[in-house]
């Protein structure tokens, strides 16, 4: 039993980090359907620099950057140039997992000879969740952060810099998705390989809703997807039911809890441009 908490655990540790870092752009009102991208450049990233370095924490540094280059990118694009936020992240999705697997063709099949402990990943994104949480609901920065997710008018009527709040959620948040990364490559699975991410920064987008955009409920949704994850290699062979029904449980269950949680609880903004009034 306890293997079991550890597996789900650790398999839910890439996908918590991923849902905070989203959920941090989306309580200021930017959806950022990027994370799948983001989280393959970043675990790019990560392992390139610890297997030239041999560095593990300059190579956690290093995918952390990434994300959050790539966060303030979307933010520039969404926020300054007022892009559709949902076209925006589907694109930068793709170019990033593209991207990801063309400039890490070199790496493939290289072998990392120091790998992360999962159990430090594990640590530091629950710590990470603590602190977003006091963060968002006990600071006024936090207070700024949250309002200008809900109505962004007031804030710029006190004011606060709306802009200047969604870039420093998104960029944040891109930290936070690109540790996700180098969880995947340097502990999770330590190793590059094309399709690493294999659908997990979808699998967030979605437990951001799932968990009502709450960082400590982030933490038993994300356990929760990492013991389905886990059970779907553990039970394959064992049970008289074909392989690819485990692979899609994860997924399938996604779109089930998506169906039912609706989008009632979302911050009022989410997705809206704002333009001061003239």
């Amino acid at each position: 039993m306890e293997e079991v908490f550890l597996r789900a655990v650790y398999f839910g540790t890439p996908l918590l980090l991923a849902t905070l870092g989203a959920l941090l752009g989306e309580r200021a009102g930017v959806v950022n359907l990027g994370v799948e991208g983001m989280m393959a450049l970043s675990a790019l990233a990560a392992f390139a620099v610890a297997q030239g370095s041999g560095n593990l924490l300059l190579a956690s540094l290093a995918a952390a950057a990434v994300g959050a280059g790539l966060g303030l990118f979307h933010a520039l694009v969404t926020v300054t140039l007022r892009a559709n936020a949902f076209v925006a992240g589907l694109a930068l999705a793709m170019a990033g997992v593209g991207a990801a697997g063309l400039l890490g063709k070199r790496y493939e099949g290289l072998p990392l000879f120091l790998t992360a402990r999962e159990e430090v990943f594990a640590l530091a994104s629950v710590a990470l969740s603590v602190l977003l949480y006091l963060l968002l609901y006990k600071t006024r920065p936090g207070l700024y952060l949250r309002s200008v997710g809900e109505n962004p008018k007031a804030v710029d009527l006190f004011g606060g810099s709306v802009a200047g709040l969604r870039y420093l959620a998104l960029g944040l948040g891109g930290g936070l998705i690109g540790l996700a990364g180098a969880d995947l490559s340097l502990a999770y699975r330590p190793s590059w390989a094309d399709g690493l991410t294999a659908g997990l920064g979808w699998v967030a987008v979605a437990l951001v809703i799932f968990v009502g955009w709450h960082p400590l409920r982030a933490v038993l949704g994300a356990w929760f997807f990492g013991l389905l994850f886990f059970l779907q290699f553990r039970l394959q062979g064992s049970v008289p039911i074909p392989p690819e029904a485990f692979a899609a449980m994860p997924y399938a269950l996604v779109i089930l809890v998506l169906a039912l949680s609706g989008r009632g609880r979302a911050p009022k903004a989410l997705g809206v441009p704002y333009e001061r009034e003239r």
